[in-house]
C-alpha cells in the first residue's frame, strides 16, 4: 500500500478556526490567560454528538472558544500558515478554506479589513507551503439572510483576487435554505463557486433544496442524498461535488461507523466525491487521515483513493495549470514502484 500523505489531492472541506492546532490553540489560550473547558484540554479530542440542538450548541460552544484565542492579525496569520503546512504535508496540492468574516469583524476592524488580513495571510502562506489556496465566504444559517447578502457582496468584491467561492455553514436545521437564495445569485453572478452545506444533519431534502434554490456547485457533506434515489441521481446528473467528511460524521452521531459513511454509495452511483477534515481542531484528524480512514474501514486500494484524489481536483476552483499538473502526479503515484512509496 502506498502513503496516502504522498497521493496529491485537493482538500475542499476544511473551516478557518476548525483548522487550526490543537497546540497553536493550547498556546494562545495561555498566553492571554484564557480558560479552555476540558473537552479541549485533556479530554481532547472532543467527545461530540450533534444530531439534536443540544449536541449541536455544545459543538458549537467549542468553536466559538477556540475562535476567541485568536486576538492579533500575527494569530491569524499563524492559523492560515500552520493550516497550509498541515495540508501540503498530507499531500494536499490545493485548499479552499472556509472563513464567516463577521464572526471576527469587530476585533479586526470589520469583515473587509479581516477578509484583505486573511487573503494576504493566504498568499504569505501559499509561497510558504507549496500549495495554491482559495477562501470562501461563508454565511451563517443561524443568522438573517440579509447579512449573508452583506456576506455575499463582500465575497463578489474579491472575486478572483483570492476568494473563490460563497458558502452556507451551521446548524441546517436552523433557518430556511430558500432564504438564502437571494445571497446566491449575487455570488453566482460573480462567477463565484456555490458551496452550501446540507445534507448531514438533515435528509435528503436538504440536498435537494441546496441543488434548486442556491444552485450549488459543490455541497458540503452530502451524504444523506443516498436516503432518496431521486435526490441521489439528481445530484449525479448535476454533476455536483460531495464534500464527505468521514471522521466528522462519526464523530458528529451522523454514522455510527466509518463502515456506514457511504462513499461507495455515492460513487457507485456516478456522484464525485472530495474528502475533507472539515474541523480537525475538533474532530482530531486530518486530510490524509480521511482517505486513511476508507483504506481501513471500507477496503478502499490505492487505485480507489487515487480516484477520490482526482474527485477532489476536478471539483476544485484550483487553476488549470495545478489540476493539470496533480492528476499526472496522481498518476505517478500508482506507477511508482510500491515499494518506493510504501506507508
Amino acid at each position: 500500500m502506498r502513503q496516502v500523505a504522498g497521493l496529491p489531492k485537493a482538500h475542499l472541506h476544511l473551516h478557518f478556526t476548525g483548522s487550526m492546532r490543537h497546540a497553536t490553540l493550547v498556546e494562545l489560550a495561555e498566553r492571554d490567560h484564557i480558560s479552555l473547558p476540558s473537552a479541549l484540554t485533556e479530554q481532547w479530542p472532543p467527545e461530540l454528538v450533534a444530531t439534536d440542538e443540544k449536541g449541536w450548541f455544545r459543538f458549537q460552544r467549542l468553536y466559538d472558544v477556540a475562535r476567541s484565542v485568536l486576538r492579533t492579525e500575527d494569530d491569524v496569520r499563524r492559523l492560515v500558515l500552520e493550516a497550509a503546512l498541515d495540508d501540503a504535508a498530507d499531500g494536499s496540492v490545493w485548499t479552499e478554506i472556509q472563513v464567516d468574516p463577521s464572526g471576527y469583524g469587530a476585533r479586526f476592524g470589520g469583515i473587509t479589513a479581516f477578509t484583505d488580513l486573511v487573503l494576504d495571510a493566504v498568499r504569505d502562506a501559499e509561497q510558504r507551503a507549496g500549495i495554491g489556496i482559495g477562501v470562501v465566504i461563508a454565511a451563517n444559517r443561524t443568522r438573517h439572510p440579509l447579512d449573508a447578502r452583506t456576506l455575499a457582496r463582500l465575497a463578489v468584491q474579491y472575486a478572483g483576487r483570492g476568494v473563490v467561492g460563497f458558502g452556507l455553514s451551521n446548524d441546517e436545521r436552523r433557518g430556511e435554505t430558500g432564504d438564502f437564495a437571494a445571497a446566491f445569485g449575487i455570488a453566482r453572478r460573480a462567477g463565484l463557486a456555490s458551496v452550501p452545506h446540507g445534507g448531514e444533519l438533515r435528509g435528503a431534502r436538504s440536498v435537494a433544496q441546496c441543488l434548486q434554490l442556491l444552485g450549488a456547485d459543490r455541497i458540503g457533506h452530502g451524504v444523506r442524498c443516498v436516503e432518496d434515489p431521486r435526490v441521489l441521481e439528481e445530484v449525479a446528473r448535476a454533476g455536483v461535488t460531495l464534500e464527505v467528511c468521514p471522521t466528522s460524521n462519526v464523530s458528529l452521531g451522523v454514522y455510527a461507523t466509518f463502515e456506514e459513511v457511504p462513499v461507495r454509495q455515492l460513487t457507485e452511483a456516478g456522484v464525485q466525491v472530495s474528502l475533507g477534515a472539515d474541523d480537525p481542531l475538533l474532530f482530531g484528524s486530518r486530510l490524509a487521515a480521511q482517505y486513511a480512514v476508507l483504506r481501513a474501514a471500507q477496503g478502499y486500494d490505492d487505485a480507489g483513493l487515487a480516484d477520490l484524489a482526482r474527485m477532489s481536483l476536478r471539483g476544485s476552483r484550483a487553476p488549470e495549470s495545478v489540476k493539470a499538473a496533480a492528476l499526472g502526479g496522481i498518476d505517478d503515484w500508482l506507477t511508482a514502484p510500491e515499494h518506493l512509496v510504501k506507508g
